[in-house]
């Protein structure tokens, strides 16, 4: 009778030890804006990278109940006043509690302050989990933009406060850094971002796609891409492509995206054209096809657009502020302005334009 076999199994240890990480955001894709799309290439780089993460995200109202993915919990949601397209999360601590005991993460992170992410720091904290959050969204400014300036205050005080009982708050630039340091924020990092430059490329630039607009080889074409709101700040692109077409330039304007502004704005500026909201090599298309990207907001925590909209090779008027002030090199990749001055941004986008004209 032979010996049994005997096998002896190694256990191969990773040179850095995989995390169990819990993600909480109001907003992901198909959602469209930046938070979505900065948190789900979060999402995918670490599930890349070995880890494992759980997705915990509001319950869109097109999925159904018995909707699930490995990997995501769906919670209940409800629909953000003027923006009926996205839902925001309701609080959920009794659900998180449960699955969090029942599987323990290493770290939540939370992407958005609102009330599923307070409810997503109140589970951690009681049951001892360390927890990250990002700040994204400069809440106490739109605040002001929508006639609830007199709670900037309170809106400011409780962000403090949710951020400050984190173990750290993500931060895209140094100056927004400097500004919530002065404003009482703690254990700020700042964690730069990026472009995918083969998606964003002068390269993607499409003669058919001019043609459809009615852009001639000397048309100027002046891009504006991302949500129509009034924190946009986009009745001064309007003013700025009025005033080229009332020097005689030959200049078209695009809106790429959609938000509650859409249709007052199609009544301020009828001839502009409105091409909705964009994805992929569409969107890609879009920028690489314009000649310059105007972008006037001064609510951004970063502003992705402006990113893409460089690698798409286009020039960039902006305000000195979020990513704009950081990597414009004033004259040489753009021009950037001083903040709030609308006349020299007008100024600036009918200089260029009619320089591109000669």
């Amino acid at each position: 009778m032979k010996a049994p076999l005997s096998i002896e199994v190694e256990r191969i240890v990773p040179d850095k030890p995989s995390l169990r990480v819990a993600v909480v955001t109001e907003t992901y894709p198909p959602d469209i804006n930046g938070v979505a799309h900065t948190i789900s290439i979060v999402v995918t780089g670490l599930r890349e990278r070995g880890h494992e993460i759980t997705l915990i995200r509001p319950r869109r109202q097109e999925e159904d109940t018995h909707h699930t993915n490995p990997g995501e919990l769906l919670v209940r949601g409800a629909p953000i006043p003027m923006y009926k397209q996205l839902r925001m999360g309701l609080p959920a601590l009794g659900s998180l509690r449960k699955l969090w005991t029942e599987r323990r993460p290493d770290l939540v992170h939370i992407a958005t302050q609102g009330p599923l992410g307070w409810s997503a720091a109140r589970a951690a904290h009681k049951l001892g989990i360390p927890v990250s959050s990002d700040f994204r969204t400069n809440f106490h400014a739109y605040s002001q933009l929508y006639g609830l300036g007199w709670l900037k205050s309170t809106i400011i005080s409780y962000l403090r406060k949710f951020h400050n009982a984190a173990r750290c708050t993500m931060v895209p630039t140094q100056r927004l850094k400097d500004e919530l340091v002065v404003g009482g924020f703690e254990r700020l990092i700042v964690v730069p971002r990026g472009v995918d430059t083969e998606k964003f490329s002068p390269a993607h630039r499409s003669d058919n796609l001019r043609e459809s607009w009615g852009a001639s080889p000397d048309t100027v074409v002046l891009l504006s891409v991302g949500r129509l709101a009034v924190e946009k700040n986009l009745g001064v692109v309007v003013n700025a492509y009025d005033r080229l077409k009332q020097s005689g330039a030959n200049v078209k304007l695009i809106f790429v995206g959609d938000g509650p502004e859409a249709v007052a704005l199609q009544r301020l500026c009828p001839d502009a054209i409105f091409a909705g909201t964009k994805r992929g090599n569409d969107l890609a298309e879009h920028y690489a096809s314009a000649d310059l990207f105007v972008f006037p907001s001064l609510t951004e925590t970063f502003g992705n657009v402006t990113l893409e909209a460089m690698a798409s090779g286009l020039c960039v008027v902006a305000y000195d502020h979020a990513a704009a002030g950081q990597l414009i090199i004033n004259s040489q990749n753009g021009l950037l302005l001083t903040p709030n001055d609308e006349a020299e941004f007008i100024a600036a986008t009918q200089e260029i334009a009619l320089d591109a004209t000669h």
